[in-house]
């Protein structure tokens, strides 16, 4: 497991993944609350709060895959990165401007769990076989 630079250990793949599932149920969610974006509309303060928290969460996942050693940890977070930028678009530019960035954003950390879920599996420990005697 030493090509992991981040996910290097089973404990650090198993937070990553249940985050990717909080935020898949998050992203799930958007689908009930449409945004109208920060440039089409009043801009309530939490609109603006949101808007920088994905700024923020997407400039870190970039920096990650960045970073990140093997394929499947770059890509992991590439979907990440992929996933928070479809969230700022949406934030900003609201669901009129971009209908398909809630679709998007399912679709990237649906694929994200698939590959942490794949990534966990890595650091899963072989099941020793019981010897028989002949």
């Amino acid at each position: 497991m030493n090509d992991f630079e981040i996910l290097n250990s089973r404990r650090r793949a198993l937070i990553a993944l249940i985050h990717s599932f909080v935020f898949l149920g998050i992203a799930m969610h958007g689908f009930l609350s449409p945004k109208h974006g920060v440039l089409h509309a009043s801009g309530a303060t939490g609109d603006y709060i949101l808007t920088a928290i994905y700024l923020v969460v997407a400039s870190i996942l970039g920096w990650l895959v960045g970073i990140s050693r093997c394929a499947r940890e770059r890509i992991y977070f590439a979907l990440c990165t992929c996933s928070a930028s479809f969230g700022l678009m949406r934030s900003v530019f609201g669901d009129m401007a971009l209908p398909i960035a809630q679709y998007m954003r399912v679709i990237m950390l649906s694929a994200a769990v698939a590959v942490g879920i794949l990534i966990l599996r890595s650091f899963s420990r072989p099941v020793a076989e019981q010897v028989l005697p002949e």
